[in-house]
């Protein structure tokens, strides 16, 4: 009788091992398979969850309810070489590389400059634009240039490359959270004048109905790129790769062409790894004199 209880513990206790093995080995094999699945770390497998701003034509905005300009655009092409769809998400400029870094986006679309600053906070991409700092005044001010800020009313928005620049040169600047922020003061003329993306500026400028001037504009030292959670190295890899693949195929071109028509590539600049060429912007090369864009 003892015999044949020991017997059964002891087949119970093997039983119940060999149980918790098969368990711990569904478990690792459910782990490899989640690697395999979602190589790149995403929130949601196969979708690339973006952060970006609604209201900056014609880098990144809203149209008819789609997110489009030409970093939003782009983007879409990267991730289509890596078989992935896009969500993007609107944020505040001020909030969105926090929000990246703290994994409530994969990514950070908005022509956002490269600093050392910022490299603190997020990793970047390879750089894929160049930029420039614009003037914004309202129609009839005699502000001409950069250098007759001291004094003025001089609008920001919160968090930029334009901020900084501001604050350096001793401004005092007024942040606002967005661009329309910055736009609605001068065309109310609360400001004397606001530093934007170039780009920005000039559109924002064009569809005033003259109520706004981009006076100057200065091309900017530092590239835009994606940004993305620091360490995030699977991701940001390739990115870089398929970078190189939409500016090697034209995609990177004709972007150009479609956003920014006429504006000229510096010569100094070299978009994704900077190994790979592409078919030429048509408006040419240049090379404006650099200064201190997102």
């Amino acid at each position: 009788m003892r015999f044949n209880t020991l017997v059964t513990r002891l087949l119970s206790g093997a039983a119940a091992v060999a149980l918790l093995g098969a368990v711990a080995a569904c478990g690792g094999g459910s782990s490899a398979g989640d690697a395999a699945d979602n190589p790149y770390g995403l929130l949601q497998p196969g979708t690339l969850r973006v952060g970006t701003l609604t209201d900056a034509p014609p880098n990144v905005y809203l149209k008819d309810g789609k997110f489009t300009g030409f970093d939003n655009d782009l983007m879409t092409a990267v991730a289509g070489k890596l078989g992935l769809k896009v969500e993007f998400v609107g944020t505040e400029f001020s909030a969105l590389l926090a929000q990246v870094n703290n994994h409530r986006f994969d990514a950070g679309s908005s022509s956002i400059t490269i600093t050392e600053a910022r490299k603190k906070t997020v990793d970047f991409t390879n750089g894929y634009d160049f930029g420039y700092f614009g003037l914004d005044v309202p129609a009839g001010s005699p502000i001409r240039s950069f250098g007759e800020l001291k004094g003025k009313r001089v609008v920001v928005v919160q968090g930029t490359v334009q901020d900084d620049y501001a604050t350096k040169e001793g401004l005092d600047p007024v942040r606002v959270p967005d661009y329309n922020g910055a736009i609605n003061q001068l065309k109310a003329k609360t400001a004397d004048a606001w530093i934007s993306p170039a780009e920005i500026g000039e559109k924002s400028a064009q569809d005033s109905g003259g109520k706004i001037v981009l006076a100057e504009k200065q091309l900017s030292s530092a590239p835009t790129a994606f940004a993305v959670a620091k360490g995030a190295d699977p991701l940001r890899e390739a990115l870089d790769k398929a970078l190189d693949q939409v500016i090697e195929d034209g995609t990177w071109t004709r972007l150009q062409e479609q956003y920014y028509p006429g504006r000229p590539v510096p010569e100094s600049f070299r978009p994704g790894s900077g190994t790979v060429t592409y078919p030429p912007v048509k408006a040419g090369p240049t090379s404006p004199a650099a200064t201190p864009a997102n």
